[in-house]
Parts: structure tokens; sequence; C-alpha cells
């Protein structure tokens, strides 16, 4: 995937303010690392490749941040064209849980102690 925007010698062919024509900020809200994208509808076919790779890795939900990971793009360019496809109506994003609640130190340290146990 990544031999388009990536040369070994070189460094990065496409620079990231190129793939999101300057832009630094996704249009609407904010997606958090751990925010779940799923594409809901097929790419057009005049979609810019960029943005159709995306829709590629999500068309089974994934995170913001192992989106990044897969293609191999910089977490603020990934931001800003899942914003454009968003805008477009192509994927959705489930934010995460608000408080999740996290057990007390106490309780981790016995079920510690109880698999050193083991």
């Amino acid at each position: 995937m990544t031999e388009r925007w990536l040369d070994q010698d070189a460094g990065p062919i496409v620079r990231p303010y190129t793939l999101t024509r300057g832009r630094t900020r996704a249009a609407g809200a904010r997606f958090d690392l751990i925010a779940i994208v799923v594409a809901i509808k097929k790419p057009p076919q005049d979609l810019p490749p960029e943005h159709t790779v995306i829709m590629d890795s999500c068309r089974l939900p994934i995170s913001v941040a192992e989106l990044a990971s897969e293609i191999e793009m910089p977490i603020g360019v990934i931001r800003v064209l899942l914003g454009d496809l968003r805008e477009s109506g192509l994927i959705t994003m489930r934010l995460p849980a608000g408080d999740v609640a996290f057990p007390q130190e106490s309780v981790l340290r016995d079920v510690l102690a109880g698999l050193k146990a083991l």
C-alpha cells in the first residue's frame, strides 16, 4: 500500500500537507484515536486514491489509530481525510464509550497475586 507514498532512499514522495490540501483539521467532530470508523457505502469511482485506501481499510470496523498504523499515514492526515469521507457520507464514526470504570488498584494487586500463586 505504501509504495506510492514512500521511496526507501528519499523518504515520503508525497508530503502530508499535499494529501490534505494544506488542511490540518478535519471538518466536524474530532476523530479520537480510539474512535471506531467503518465504511457504510461503496467508494465512488472518482474518489482520490488516498481516500480509496482508507475506504478499503474501513470495510470492517477499525480504530483511527489502527487505521493510521495499517496504511502508514500520519494520524493528522488520517483525521483530515476521514473528515472528508464522513462529510461525503461514506463512513461513520462511533465515539468511544464515556467514563469507563477502571478496577481499583487493590483488586488488580489481588488478581496479580492470585496469578503468581498458580
